[in-house]
């Protein structure tokens, strides 16, 4: 009877800790939703402060104010970019407005059962809580990392430098730039609960491998390229596509299967046990 006791003590405290996490999770996307628009102006900012270095301290000198505003362009881009996602995705996908659900189905795996808006929104776990939140928080996190090893890595080299120096900077430049801007596009239809968010989030991954192996084809393949740069760019783009891969691998059986994203994103439920549920 002690045993039996225990388990029932231990069970109510695992019940009540499940419970406080999840409130706590469901509070996370509401304090985004909220900050979300300051938190890409402030991030622009430390972007920019954060570049100056490389813009005092250029590996190819700057001879004129011109020279200086070109060389600053792409990190200004850099920084802007999020923002502009969060503009157009927000736009895009007013807070609260259903959106009509596509007629293809991707996500064909489980038993499920149709639900009308109403009943999603009004499903136990609609909405963005649990390890949503986490990945709504890590789309934010790769954002800011990939920005930054941007900084770190790529030096600053304007239209005096060599050819290759040139053109890694602009591509690299482009990547970040397209990736933080989709990044933050899923974010926001993740937050916004779009029905398209699932797709776009693949978009995004695919996209991503595809601008690696694009420039290390067109960078790479040039001859002039010293060894010294080579190996460190593609040590750059392999960890780039291995972070993609590992995200894919671990995100996307929770992106079909969780009960919460088929509630949130697709307006169906399970079959059999509604009440036992992947969060």
């Amino acid at each position: 009877m002690n045993w039996i006791a225990s388990g029932g003590v231990i069970g109510m405290a695992c019940n009540r800790l499940a419970y406080k996490v999840e409130q706590r999770s469901l509070a996370i996307p509401r304090a985004l939703g909220s900050w979300i628009d300051t938190i890409a102006i402030v991030w622009a900012a430390v972007f920019l402060f954060a570049s100056l270095p490389k813009l005092i301290y250029p590996v190819t000198p700057v001879g004129s104010i011109q020279g200086f505003l070109a060389l600053a362009l792409p990190y200004v881009i850099i920084a802007l970019a999020p923002l502009a996602g969060f503009r157009v995705a927000s736009g895009s996908f007013p807070g609260g407005a259903p959106t009509a659900q596509p007629e293809i189905r991707l996500a064909i795996f489980g038993r499920w059962r149709k639900l009308s808006v109403l009943d999603a929104r009004a499903h136990p776990v609609f909405g963005p809580a649990g390890l949503m939140a986490s990945l709504m928080i890590g789309l934010l996190i790769n954002i800011v990392f990939r920005s930054f090893e941007f900084l770190l890595a790529i030096p600053a080299i304007d239209s005096n430098g060599p050819f290759w120096g040139r053109e890694l900077f602009l591509y690299m430049t482009a990547d970040v730039a397209v990736m933080g801007f989709f990044y933050m596009v899923c974010f926001v239809m993740a937050l916004r609960t779009a029905p398209l968010f699932p797709r776009m989030l693949l978009f995004a991954w695919g996209l991503d491998i595809c601008s690696q192996l694009i420039i290390a084809s067109h960078i790479g393949g040039m001859r002039d390229l010293p060894v010294s740069v080579a190996l460190p760019l593609r040590q750059l783009l392999e960890g780039n596509i291995h972070k993609v891969l590992i995200s894919a691998f671990v995100w996307l059986p929770y992106l079909i299967l969780s009960e919460r994203v088929n509630v949130t994103y697709r307006q169906r439920t399970e079959r059999r046990s509604p009440a036992v549920s992947v969060n």
